[in-house]
């Protein structure tokens, strides 16, 4: 064996080391806390839950109908991160983090030995990505569900595999599935491909043990779940209705009714611009590159498995609807296209591993890339550039008899140029001030608003719905929290103290500015203009009212 083969067999346990401690680095780096009202009652849930009075039914009181509130597979785990660290802003996201690192622990597992030029790819293109990375900061059950489908996408293929347990594999298929029906509804973006595989199978007469396994063991698994929710709410369909009527009550803001003239353009370029514009376009070219493989390809290939199940995901992320009752597609948001990404990522590192192995298509690739960097003209133009450059360079490099491809510094060119290249948007964000302020406010409430304090705390439209977090939903008695708006409705002589919290990040803060908070810090001291400053921590300051 030469140095080569033994360092390709060392370059996936490599790559997922890297991936694994930039992934760390950046949800140590570039964490901003709690994000909205989801996380918010995820975390909520889960501390109800850890207490011992979570409801399983729909809210007794009848004034929150939540699908969130079905989705036990995202704050289940991290109650038992609550027992095991306490509520914290870590503990809160520690199973968004580890979810997402898994994903990568799949593809290393499955392909290290036999494809490791495909586990590199797709490793590097996935625990890389921006989005993907961003999602392990928030409780939110995007990469979570990920796990879940990629998981049962795996179970599938290892199942249908010559040789092995299919009984076993395919009622470990049914139960990820379900896993992933606990996280999100999204679960079936993967349904088509499954449908399809089946139909395959049975024209073929193949896997009947398989099917008969998963069908078995689904079927009891979702009448036991229909008749919980018949026993809890007597509607065995309750959170298929809880979605419709949720689609019901936000229409003015999606296409049913409040952006229905965006509709042409969100089933033809939006996806595109949607694509280019989160930067997965170098995963989609290297995806439709695999379906071209070289003759020359090796061991045993998944790719048409990944590349179907990825662009029949990619179609109904496209052209599916969120409603059975009316047509009403998916948002173009990032966080909704998590499952696509482990197959596409899968499928480009085939892609990949052909280019690396064979120098075929660079140039193709790189001018591609110009055209993505041309069509977005935007943040994202920067990395396709740069891919544009690194995919010149595997051209160039035989040409000028530098390198040859496949040879070990020609894989490395290619491997650390990707990843170099996908690793500056998350970098940049890691080096970014931060926007929320969440830290220093928290030290700001734990050394100087908690313990027996008695009095009012004035704060911020955004701090009001979750400021019960910082005191592990445990909030002194003695201590009301108001909005600044408040200011002349309590009556400050009855309060025996009275404090102003002021976070300059939250106040400055463009995604909170433009609608939730339309007044400035300095409009905000303006309205209190007979106070002291007694603490103060980065960008949060903490004030006492003087009485009137």
């Amino acid at each position: 064996m030469n140095a080569f083969t033994r360092l390709r067999s060392w370059l996936p346990t490599l790559t997922l080391g890297f991936v694994v401690l930039f992934t760390v680095a950046y949800f140590i780096l570039s964490h901003e806390g709690l994000y909205a009202l989801d996380d918010y009652f995820y975390s909520r849930y889960a501390h109800q839950l850890l207490h011992g009075n979570f409801h399983l039914g729909p809210d007794p009181q009848g004034l929150l109908h939540d699908p969130l509130h079905e989705r036990w597979l995202i704050f289940g785990p991290v109650a038992l991160c609550y027992a095991l660290f306490g509520v914290n802003i870590w503990s809160t996201t520690l199973w968004p983090l580890l979810a997402t690192l898994l994903c990568s622990v799949l593809i290393w597992a499955h392909y290290r030995h036999r494809q490791p030029l495909v586990a590199c790819g797709a490793m590097l293109l996935l625990g890389l990505h921006y989005f993907a990375l961003n999602l392990t900061n928030y409780l939110y059950p995007d990469n979570i569900n990920m796990l879940a489908c990629f998981a049962a996408a795996s179970a599938l293929l290892a199942g249908r595999q010559m040789g092995r347990n299919e009984l076993r594999w395919g009622a470990g298929f049914a139960l990820l599935n379900f896993a992933a029906l606990l996280c999100k509804e999204t679960v079936v973006y993967y349904a088509p491909f499954y449908l399809s595989l089946l139909t395959l199978d049975v024209v073929r007469r193949q896997h009947g043990e398989f099917w008969l396994a998963a069908f078995a063991i689904g079927a009891v698994v979702l009448i036991t779940y229909l008749g919980f929710y018949q026993v809890q709410t007597n509607d065995a369909l309750y959170r298929v209705h809880l979605i419709e009527n949720t689609n019901e009550f936000l229409k003015e803001g999606n296409y049913l009714l409040g952006n229905r003239a965006a509709l042409l353009s969100r089933l033809t370029l939006g996806p595109v611009q949607f694509l280019v514009g989160t930067g997965l376009g170098l995963a989609v070219l290297l995806a439709v590159g695999a379906a071209f493989a070289p003759a020359q390809a090796t061991g045993r290939d998944d790719r048409r498995f990944w590349l179907a199940l990825a662009f029949s995901t990619l179609a109904f992320y496209w052209f599916g609807s969120t409603s059975v009752s009316q047509y009403n597609p998916i948002t173009l948001q990032p966080r909704m296209a998590t499952p696509l990404l482990p197959p596409l990522c899968l499928a480009a590192g085939y892609g990949l591993s052909d280019l690396l192995r064979t120098g075929r298509r660079a140039m193709l690739y790189a001018l591609l890339l110009l055209a993505c960097a041309a069509y977005d003209r935007g943040s994202a133009a920067i990395l396709y550039v740069g891919w544009a450059v690194v995919m010149a360079a595997l051209w160039a490099a035989p040409r000028l008899r530098r390198l040859q491809a496949g040879g070990p510094a020609y894989v490395s060119l290619g491997l650390v140029g990707i990843a170099f290249v996908l690793a500056l948007r998350p970098a940049h964000f890691m080096r970014k001030p931060s926007v929320s302020g969440h830290f220093p406010q928290n030290r700001i409430i734990r050394q100087h608003l908690a313990g027996q304090q008695l009095g009012v705390v004035f704060i911020d439209d955004y701090l009001i719905g979750n400021y019960d977090f910082y005191y592990g939903y445990e909030v002194p008695r003695g201590l009301q929290y108001r909005r600044y708006w408040a200011r002349d409705s309590v009556q400050l002589r009855a309060a025996p103290q009275a404090w102003l919290l002021l976070n300059r990040a939250t106040l400055s803060n463009p995604e909170l500015t433009r609608k939730l908070l339309r007044y400035s810090a300095d409009s905000v001291l303006s309205w209190y203009p007979k106070r002291q400053l007694i603490a103060q921590d980065g960008p949060v300051e903490l004030y006492q009212i003087q009485q009137q």
